[in-house]
């Protein structure tokens, strides 16, 4: 007998739908699964055996034949337990097969005939819709997961006897329905608040600003003077995540296998912060079969680089790319895929390898050539992608000993939320669009009109600072978003100069 049930598997953040073919036949016991099956698909032969004899089925001890199609698609992970034991079921006719042609099988299986959640279930719904499966059978811990996508019947099972039943007797079961509205309602509270930050009124402005047009942010000075602490309390100012973007994000955890809650799609922007030591693929993602890395898991949230400086120089060239396209593609010999990457880079370091350059009351230490050296780490084209450079002093004895309280993160949160539906209403005609930081040539030449005056300030500064052609482009990005701020529809000089003081410290030696 030959059964082919319907599973799909991951391609980096996509999924592709694959057949999984089960032929009984005479001859010696012996299980063979054929089409570039990985380890844990290989070991699924005798999970499956287990499986099905504890759950009370009879196990044909014939030769088997699986054939997971196509074959040249290489298949990872334990999602295909669930499809080869009801193709083992269907093939030795202990269940009907009627509904394994409209419907889409994932599971783990455990050996007492119990399902397991598997990761990247989100994609794989979303693909099933697409191509016109009807319905969606997967443990019950996923169901809420694939219950998001709209227009696809899911079912969410506890063992793989309940599958068996409900194969058999369909009419006897509903599909899960979720409204996406009620999952994206549910909200974390962001606990850290600009509240609890003294002073620093110059870079709390550039965190506003920051968070209004996602421009990339680093934040220079010496140890102790609140870098961290600033950038850590970024999230609590950004605005809540779209339907379609929570979806994104929800996609590429789900992929990752780092979805905490599966009944809920992510609704708080990522915030990743790697450690210094962090190599280049595990920033852009790498692998055999590449995987997401820092920069996706940071889309459409921030990516914190402390101590920037201490980076390997070669590590963070990696991100020159991604930080421009929004996108990052990992090449391997197996497989190439493309991962969603627009993140908002926030940075922080000191100015020197002792920290003190240019305290009023530390002394540095450091040599010029020290110095040179130190800020030779980060390249002028990595630079040259930041917006935002702010220099954050020490704060004075009165500040750190004042017991009033700054303005909160919520005050300051929908000041933002404003600003973005303005931008949000320019960007009509431009969906792809999602904030003033990406805005390509053509839309800064429709949307970043200067006057006269304006345009000799941004003049005079590419002639002093010496700036590319780049950073006049962000220049003109961030004063866009400063009127934003401000709700004026036209950038007017007082924005281009605030945009300017923001490049001031292009190189520090």
């Amino acid at each position: 007998m030959l059964a082919r049930v319907w599973s799909a598997c991951i391609v980096g953040i996509d999924a592709v739908k694959v057949g999984v073919e089960v032929d009984i036949s005479g001859g010696l016991p012996k299980i063979t699964v054929l089409g570039l099956p990985d380890a844990a698909v290989q070991e699924s032969r005798e999970r499956v055996k287990a499986t099905l004899k504890n759950a009370g089925y009879a196990f044909p001890m014939r030769n088997i034949v699986i054939n997971l199609t196509p074959a040249d698609l290489r298949k990872e992970g334990p999602s295909f337990d669930l499809p080869i034991s009801i193709g083992i079921l269907a093939a030795s006719e202990q269940i009907k097969p009627d509904l394994l042609g409209d419907f889409l099988f994932l599971g783990e299986v455990s050996l007492d005939g119990g399902l397991r959640p598997v990761a990247g279930v989100l994609p794989i719904a979303a693909a099933a819709a697409q191509m016109g499966i009807m319905g969606l059978v997967v443990p019950e811990d996923n169901v809420q997961e694939a219950a998001v996508v709209q227009g696809l019947s899911v079912y969410g099972f506890k063992s793989l006897l309940d599958v068996a039943d409900f194969l058999n007797h369909p009419q006897h079961y509903q599909p899960v329905k979720l409204t996406a509205s009620d999952l994206f309602a549910q909200k974390t509270t962001i606990g850290l608040d600009l509240s609890e930050v003294k002073g620093q009124a110059h870079a709390r402005r550039a965190l506003e600003i920051a968070a209004t047009g996602g421009h990339n942010l680093i934040f220079v000075g010496p140890p102790g003077s609140g870098k961290t602490m600033l950038a850590r309390r970024l999230p609590g100012i950004l605005p809540p995540l779209s339907f379609e973007e929570s979806l994104e994000v929800t996609r590429i955890y789900s992929v990752s296998g780092l979805l905490k809650n599966r009944g809920t799609l992510i609704s708080d922007r990522p915030f990743r912060s790697p450690h210094h030591s962090a190599s280049g693929p595990s920033l852009v993602g790498g692998g055999t079969y590449p995987k997401p890395g820092e920069i996706s898991l940071a889309h459409r949230g921030i990516l914190f680089a402390d101590e920037l400086t201490e980076f390997k120089r070669d590590v963070l060239e990696f991100l020159r790319q991604p930080l421009e396209d929004g996108f990052v593609t990992v090449s391997r010999t197996k497989q190439s895929v493309i991962f969603p990457a627009k993140f908002t880079l926030v940075a922080s370091t000191n100015p020197c390898p002792c920290g003190y350059y240019g305290d009023t009351i530390q002394p540095c230490t450091c040599s010029p050539r020290q110095r040179e050296q130190y800020w030779a780490k980060l390249s002028g084209p990595l630079m040259d992608r930041i917006d935002l450079q702010v220099a954050v002093n020490r704060l004075k004895p009165e500040e750190i000993l004042q017991q009033s309280q700054g303005e909160s993160s919520a005050s300051i949160r929908e000041r933002v939320i404003l600003a973005r539906e303005r931008t949000r209403q320019r960007f009509q005609d431009e969906p792809q669009l999602k904030s003033n930081a990406e805005m390509q040539s053509r839309h800064i030449q429709k949307w970043c009109q200067l006057d006269s005056i304006g345009q000799s300030l941004l003049e005079n500064a590419i002639r002093k600072l010496g700036l590319s052609a780049r950073a006049s482009d962000r220049i003109l990005k961030v004063a866009r978003t400063i009127a934003d701020l401000a709700g004026e529809d036209n950038i007017k000089p007082p924005h281009v100069a605030e945009a300017i003081q923001y490049r001031t410290i292009d190189r520090m030696q």
